[in-house]
């Protein structure tokens, strides 16, 4: 079989080199297609569902709803185990599916579940799906560079504008915001005062819920003319809450800034976000959907992001916190440089020791080949180029030098001994 295949390879060298030059193209287009990232994801396929009932202990969030949660997910399909924590204020379970799973089909049939098991949970309690991300997900850190602006408008700015704007970007699960201070309305009320006016804190709360919102009325025809009647209603500054009334006394309207004060002041905070010891500093991270391309979403959000940076407050930048594109180009160079010196190197050696350029030609023919062929692998079987797979490639270049150089000096070796036989025949003759 060897012997047919080298015979047809001898006498069709056209399509031989045809064949090559079709698997090197082949390989260029993979490598252009194949997910580059640095790191590999060796994470579990899995879905999280996230649940916050803030205030409660972690005996309670486990009781009504880690373990009702946990539950009734079990039976979905092609679950390998489903695993659940808890901890103040917020309940996670990780449903862990088979590695050969679709991520979405997964998601999916998680949700299906999660329609018929939140009727179990306590009202108000909204369980749902983390991003479509893995472990690796967070290719790039980013934070904001606002000298003389406060924490909290560096937090609206960066969940009201930036957020939203990267989370357009193809590729990216999530964009999740961190430091500053999460602006909000903080009512301070007098406990002697809701005393002596008879005002609970249910009726303060409700109060405040109900003259939030907007209301819609209905359409009346006058004069020819069709009119909608609505409430505006929303709060849009301290003073509209100051005057939100609460209940009667005395025929007199009891106000809430009658029974205690409000101030404007941040979210209560478990923890905060420093550069270099210099300061605290408002930022996001950068979540890369799933089975995305890395390199590609990095350089994506960075286009974003000048854009974005246009529409920043003066004196407003953006600075990088953590970029992984640089260790994914430096591992892409190291693969290119091995790759070329071994090329040099091999090249050099046939032609000291065999003074024959043909021979060196072949071995840089095949070394490209080979390495293309990999990349073609890889992408068939749906492998990320990372440090790893691409180190695999670099390491098996030695191999497929060292069997090229022995193939062809023993080719050149017989091809001489037969031509120095022919030769001598010919003498005798």
């Amino acid at each position: 079989m060897v012997e047919k295949l080298i015979s047809f390879s001898l006498k069709n060298r056209f399509i031989v080199l045809l064949v090559a030059a079709g698997l090197f193209g082949w390989g260029v287009y993979s490598v252009q297609q194949n997910p580059i990232d640095a790191i590999p994801d060796l994470s579990e396929n899995q879905v999280i569902v996230f649940t916050e009932w803030m205030g409660r202990s972690p005996q309670v969030i486990e009781a009504q709803v880690t373990y009702p949660l946990v539950s009734n997910l079990q039976g979905i399909p092609k679950v390998k185990n489903i695993r659940g924590a808890s901890m103040f204020g917020m309940s996670f379970v990780y449903i862990i599916f088979e590695d050969n799973v679709d991520t979405y089909w997964a998601r999916t049939r998680v949700l299906e579940r999660l329609n018929y098991a939140q009727r179990l949970l306590p009202q108000d309690v909204v369980p749902t799906l983390g991003p479509d991300g893995t472990g690796v997900g967070h290719i790039f850190w980013y934070h904001l560079d606002a000298k003389g602006m406060d924490l909290g408008e560096q937090r609206a700015l960066q969940d009201w504008y930036v957020k939203f704007a990267l989370q357009t970007v193809p590729g990216v699960a999530e964009v999740a915001s961190f430091g500053g201070f999460e602006k909000q309305y903080q009512l301070v009320l007098d406990p002697l005062k809701m005393q002596y006016y008879n005002v609970s804190m249910m009726e303060v709360m409700n109060a405040v819920k109900s003259n939030n919102n907007d209301v819609g009325g209905r359409k009346f025809e006058m004069s020819n003319m069709s009119y909608i009647v609505r409430g505006l209603g929303y709060i849009k500054n301290i003073k509209d809450v100051e005057n939100i009334a609460i209940k009667n006394y005395n025929a007199v309207p009891v106000r809430v800034k009658d029974i205690g004060s409000i101030q404007m002041g941040g979210d209560l905070r478990l923890g905060i976000f420093d550069e270099n010891g210099k300061g605290e500093v408002v930022g996001g991270i950068v979540v890369m959907r799933y089975g995305e391309n890395a390199d590609k979403v990095i350089k994506a959000v960075k286009e974003k992001m000048k854009e974005v940076e246009k529409g920043l407050p003066e004196g407003v930048s953006f600075k990088t916190s953590y970029d992984r594109s640089e260790l994914i180009e430096k591992a892409i160079a190291s693969v290119k440089g091995t790759l070329i010196e071994e090329m040099i190197a091999v090249s050099l050696v046939i032609l000291i020791f065999l003074f024959h350029w043909r021979s060196a030609l072949i071995i840089l023919i095949q070394l490209p080949i080979s390495v293309a062929v990999g990349f073609i692998l890889l992408e068939a079987f749906g492998i990320s180029s990372n440090i790893m797979s691409l180190t695999g490639i670099a390491l098996a270049i030695g191999v497929v030098v060292d069997d090229g150089i022995v193939m062809v000096e023993n080719s050149y070796r017989n091809i001489s001994e037969k031509q120095e036989e022919m030769a001598n025949n010919k003498e005798s003759v």
